[in-house]
């Protein structure tokens, strides 16, 4: 049986694939277990500093697998469970890292799949890429971060039409809502996400994860905490290699080399 997640790292980017097209990339034990695994990997790697999160065949991620599900709720388990267990830790993991994450979305991202997506903190789409917020449709809320993610990149009334009417949205409509960062057309897609991630790679990583935790500390805190985690942030970043050198190499009009510390 082939890995349920595929794992490959190369010029300081990780690219981690859903590797169940058979399913359009839905997500049984087994992939959630891979997945979590791939990505704090990816996560601990000194020598990655971006990654790539992808899926195999036609779909990005169908979200959960429901014939796997349909057996654990007959034999008395609990959404709550695989949520706990495996979703949050996930979606967890994408948002702390220390590192840009790109979601390469080759097809359909449904629920858990766009929930995915939407953690992210690039999103390329290729033309033929859709979104559906599907939870409800079994009769399920929001899960994977979407209640938190989705109504921050599209707004609070967007979000509870995407939620509440599960209808598919097209990448370009994606687009124009700010849920995707781009839309290529679906040839151009593999080498547009490993474009960005090289030249992310190449970037001053240590201020990137700065980013990261500065946005996510000023999603839920006062103006007045976020400048007081702003100035704690910028005290760290300004003791770092990148911001040395970079300052140097502006003194003296040359082109900026970061080592991502």
């Amino acid at each position: 049986m082939p890995d349920s997640v595929l794992y490959r790292a190369s010029d300081a980017v990780a690219t981690i694939t859903l590797n169940r097209p058979e399913a359009m990339n839905a997500l049984n034990v087994a992939a959630k277990t891979e997945l979590l695994a791939a990505l704090r990997r990816a996560s601990g790697d000194g020598a990655v500093r971006a990654v790539i999160l992808t899926g195999a065949g036609r779909g990005f991620c169908a979200g959960q697998d429901l014939k796997e599900h349909a057996a654990t709720l007959e034999a008395g388990g609990a959404v709550s469970d695989t949520v706990r267990e495996h979703y949050n830790p996930i979606i967890e993991t994408i948002t702390a890292m220390p590192k840009p994450v790109i979601a390469s979305v080759n097809g359909v991202a449904a629920g858990a799949g766009a929930s995915l997506a939407f953690a992210c903190d690039f999103r390329v789409a290729a033309h033929s890429a859709s979104f559906v917020m599907s939870f409800s449709m079994v009769g399920l809320g929001p899960d994977s971060g979407a209640s938190w993610t989705l109504q921050r990149l599209a707004g609070s009334g967007r979000a509870a039409e995407m939620l509440m009417l599960a209808e598919p949205v097209a990448a370009d409509r994606a687009f124009t809502l700010g849920l995707v960062t781009s839309v290529v057309p679906d040839s151009e897609l593999g080498g547009a996400a490993e474009s960005l991630a090289a030249r992310l790679a190449a970037g001053p990583t240590a201020a990137y994860a700065a980013i990261k935790q500065a946005l996510a500390f000023a999603a839920v805190h006062s103006l007045a905490e976020s400048l007081d985690r702003e100035a704690e942030l910028q005290g760290r970043l300004g003791r770092t290699a990148d911001h040395r050198g970079a300052t140097l190499a502006f003194a003296h009009k040359q082109r900026p080399v970061f080592e991502g510390r």
